[in-house]
């Protein structure tokens, strides 16, 4: 029971931490991923085709299926895996993107969501290894 709690609180990291990205591009602009997700949902319920490419429904159905884990009563390895993937795709390129650029904003914002998904893998892999022994 412990070891689910702590899956489910992991799981909730990653939500939260992904939420954290901080973008920078041409001179003015700027957004936190929640205020672009924000703006991809309510495109998606008014103009579906507008949003339709990889960097923007990956990491949304991501962050759905990990909300899903958190109704199982065991969280699901393959949707957590599956959920940290499809985020794990924009934050990583995010990540390569602030040290391509020398932009430490964009580095420091990916860092808590790359942290938690190391310690998700981990955790992840010790339950599996303790489950054969």
């Amino acid at each position: 029971m412990l070891t689910e709690m702590k899956s489910k609180i992991l799981n909730i990291c990653l939500i939260l931490t992904s939420l954290g990205g901080y973008l920078e591009w041409g001179r003015n602009n700027k957004m936190f991923l929640v205020q672009g997700e924000i703006l991809v949902i309510s495109k998606l319920l008014n103009a579906p085709g507008s949003v339709l490419h990889p960097f923007t429904l990956l990491p949304l159905i991501g962050q759905v299926l990990l909300v899903i884990t958190l109704f199982q009563k065991s969280p699901s390895r393959l949707l957590t895996f599956l959920g940290l993937s499809g985020i794990g795709v924009l934050l990583i390129l995010m990540f390569a993107i602030g040290l391509l650029s020398l932009n430490v904003k964009i580095t420091l914002s990916t860092l808590p969501f790359l942290v938690t998904g190391f310690i998700v893998v981990k955790h992840r892999r010790a339950l599996r290894s303790g489950a054969k022994e």
